[in-house]
């Protein structure tokens, strides 16, 4: 071997010994990333100096895996954050704040004043008990609106951080192609990318796609481009208040809707499916629950004609909004606007014994004690079987079709619980299933910080073989050097 061809081998094997280095040292400082993937060096001899490859440690199938499992964990705990929410209505049974609670109570305190019908202080205690109850009707229905409001905000939040990730995204593809292009490493861009497709992944369910000079395209899970070749724009118009009968605003992914039930192929994953499933599915069908509950105490406390059995029956002790009409069947937001008749109401200059009387609207066909007796018990003994006897409930509300008003209301509070349960353990066994899928994806790419220090002391060696290569040729120069001088 000539001497100049022992120092350029000498020289190429530093070259590539410092690459080397390079990539063990991004490997060691990234080994607390969960992002960076483990950099491969492969040498490959050429008929010039030996050329250095870097490639990254990567696994398709437990990626996707583990993204899939992202997306199906955010959706189940937005609807487990919902419910949670919504529970709020319910509050510790035992501790009487829950709907079946006042409506127990209220009962109790009908009965004391049927036992006493001339003590005022029973027949307000009655009054103050059916305000209690609707004062709580009023405050769950609120919070079932403020829960569909904040899932709204949720699913405006997500569907800007889609827009987001997808401007990212589009800058680190076109990196990764540029690279590719020019024979350039792109581990890095492609460790970038892959932190957006995951960071991605918990707003929506995605899949993707890799083409030529590695070029990916991202689809939603139902089907629809989110990128190829630039990122698509997905849209929503948030709703600025809501109320009972609200409907919210549905995604489009380039002007097609992919949620709600409007959409032909919608979304199945990410936050957004759970955010939307809160706002237009769980609180709507707890919404009808109230609803229907206080469509039923409105009614079964309703005045009637004595006159003709097929008179116009009017609101009694509880209104809706205080007007004296009935509310028609399957009304929205009753819960809202269930009220007590001022009528009755002392604290609005009423009379709390037109619960024992009757009275509460104008017209002798509704006053039952014409005599003023002070013992007449006969009312208060009929609205405490028509609060205590079954009625008819909308099949669309999850609650038994005919039960009484307590037992609906304890239905009601029973459906909220289990489905809170059950999202409870389909968020347990998913983040079990991603933490599996997480384990396994980071065993096959992660730094193991001992293998790379172990490479660095071979790789210090080497460095010191090259070294002192070029050493004895640069001494074996030097000597021929001198001679011919």
């Amino acid at each position: 071997m000539g001497l100049s061809v022992a120092l350029n081998a000498a020289r190429g094997s530093l070259q590539a010994n410092a690459v080397q280095t390079d990539v063990v040292s991004r490997n060691i400082a990234g080994v607390n990333d969960p992002s960076y993937s483990r950099k491969i060096t492969s040498l490959v001899t050429t008929d010039g100096p030996v050329r250095v490859v870097i490639t990254r440690a990567s696994n398709t199938f437990l990626f996707d895996r583990m993204v899939g499992s992202t997306s199906e964990l955010a959706s189940r705990q937005a609807v487990l954050d919902g419910l949670t929410s919504l529970e709020d209505t319910v509050g510790d049974t035992e501790a009487g704040r829950s709907i079946s609670a006042k409506i127990s109570a209220l009962n109790v305190a009908l009965g004391d004043a049927a036992n006493k019908p001339d003590d005022i202080n029973l027949a307000k205690a009655a009054v103050a008990a059916a305000k209690d109850l609707a004062r709580s009707l009023n405050q769950a229905s609120s919070t079932v609106q403020s829960t569909r409001a904040r899932a709204d905000e949720e699913i405006d939040n997500s569907v800007k951080t889609i827009n987001d990730l997808l401007a990212q995204f589009d800058k680190a593809n076109k990196e990764v192609v540029l690279g590719t292009a020019r024979k350039v490493d792109i581990s890095d861009a492609l460790d970038r990318r892959d932190k957006i497709l995951a960071q991605l992944s918990k707003e929506i369910g995605i899949s993707t796609a890799v083409r030529a000079d590695n070029d990916m395209a991202i689809y939603a899970d139902n089907g629809s481009p989110l990128y190829e070749h630039g990122p698509r724009r997905v849209t929503f118009d948030p709703t600025a208040v809501f109320a009972a009968g609200t409907i919210g605003k549905a995604v489009l992914i380039d002007g097609v809707q992919v949620t709600g039930n409007g959409a032909v192929m919608p979304l199945q994953a990410g936050r957004i499916v759970g955010e939307v499933a809160v706002r237009d599915e769980i609180a709507i069908t707890y919404q009808k629950q109230l609803d229907a509950i206080a469509g039923g105490l409105i009614n079964a406390f309703a005045e009637t004609d004595n006159n003709v059995a097929s008179g116009t029956a009017l609101a009694g002790l509880l209104t809706d909004g205080g007007h004296p009409a009935l509310p028609a069947a399957g009304a929205v937001g009753l819960a809202s606007t269930i009220r007590v008749n001022p009528a009755a109401d002392p604290e609005q200059s009423g009379n709390p014994f037109t619960l024992r009387d009757g009275g509460m609207n104008a017209g002798a066909q509704y006053l039952y004690n014409s005599t003023n007796a002070a013992s007449f018990t006969a009312h208060l003994v009929a609205l405490r079987s028509a609060l205590g006897a079954d009625r008819a409930f909308p099949s669309d509300s999850e609650l038994p079709l005919s039960t009484s008003l307590q037992t609906a209301a304890g239905a009601s509070a029973s459906w909220l619980e289990a489905a809170r349960k059950a999202a409870s353990v389909q968020v347990d066994n998913e983040s079990a299933f991603l933490d599996s899928a997480s384990t396994a994806l980071s065993n096959a790419t992660d730094v193991n910080r001992d293998d790379e220090v172990a490479t660095m002391l071979q790789l210090e060696k080497s460095y010191a073989a090259s070294a002192k290569l070029i050493a004895t040729v640069n001494a074996m120069l030097q000597t021929l050097l001198d001679a011919v001088r």
